[in-house]
């Protein structure tokens, strides 16, 4: 058995990769053969290892840096399909304990996901933060939906979860078409592809916020964001003025004076 790593790291999301490389490489799947696939617009190390491919991915900017990851991944699909599970990982994330074939989905289990920290005490799925935007193929009506995972780790048989990326690769480009994007991106992608399927869902210590006090084994976790600089500073966005955000408010103000004089 041999397990395909997919990690993105564009602009300074590099920052991560050291130490996510090294904690995979003692504690995820141990002594297996593992295959890093690497899309990144940086120069990082591949610590020697022959397994180690590095994917030239420019930077595309916010949102489409994760938004787009399913084309990303079609896109080396050859490559892909010649290991026999696929796992992606946000770029901040730290395996902590041994994770082994404990995650893998059974024969009929498509996938494996991950519970949002945010939700796990949820029982009420009209309260979950699903795409209710019904212009977008992500679109899940209130009424519907079992869980709310987050897209910070899945995977499962190579097959399945390439299946998968075709398909939300395709439902993004029809989205991109008519001019809308989903509310969280790929996640909310990801929770309308799983809402008629049969998957695993690991509980939320396989993505144990740093800094959080939950219920549950810290197994990975993903790294606090704020201590390299912000969601801001690792997408490469610059903050705007005081004065910048001013003139935009009160250029929102007189278009809808003048939409509403209009009607």
């Amino acid at each position: 058995m041999n397990i395909g790593i997919l990690y993105i790291c564009t602009g300074n999301y590099t920052i991560f990769w050291n130490d996510f490389y090294l904690s995979c490489e003692k504690k995820f799947f141990p002594g297996k053969e593992r295959y890093y696939f690497v899309f990144t617009d940086g120069n990082i190390n591949t610590f020697g290892n022959p397994n180690v491919q590095i994917i030239h991915q420019p930077k595309l900017g916010w949102p489409y840096d994760t938004l787009m990851r399913f084309k990303m991944f079609i896109g080396i699909e050859d490559k892909l399909r010649q290991t026999d599970y696929l796992f992606f990982f946000n770029a901040n994330m730290i395996v902590k304990e041994p994770v082994g074939e404990e995650i893998l989905p059974s024969d009929d289990e498509e996938l494996v996901v991950a519970m949002h920290p945010t939700y796990f005490m949820e029982t009420d799925p009209d309260k979950y933060s699903y795409d209710r935007n019904p212009e977008s193929l992500a679109y899940i009506p209130i009424g519907e939906g079992k869980e709310y995972v987050q897209g910070a780790f899945n995977g499962g048989k190579s097959e399945k979860f390439l299946t998968m990326c075709r398909i939300l690769d395709d439902n993004t480009d029809k989205d991109l078409s008519r001019n809308v994007i989903a509310l969280w991106h790929d996640e909310s992608h990801l929770n309308r592809y799983i809402l008629d399927k049969h998957v695993k869902v690991l509980h939320p210590g396989y993505i144990y916020p740093e800094g959080r006090d939950l219920p549950f084994e810290m197994i990975m976790y993903t790294r606090k964001k704020k201590k390299y600089g912000g969601h801001n500073v690792l997408r490469g966005i610059k903050r705007e003025s005081f004065f910048s955000r001013l003139n935009k408010f009160f250029r929102r103000i007189v278009r809808r004076k003048s939409d509403y004089m209009t009607k």
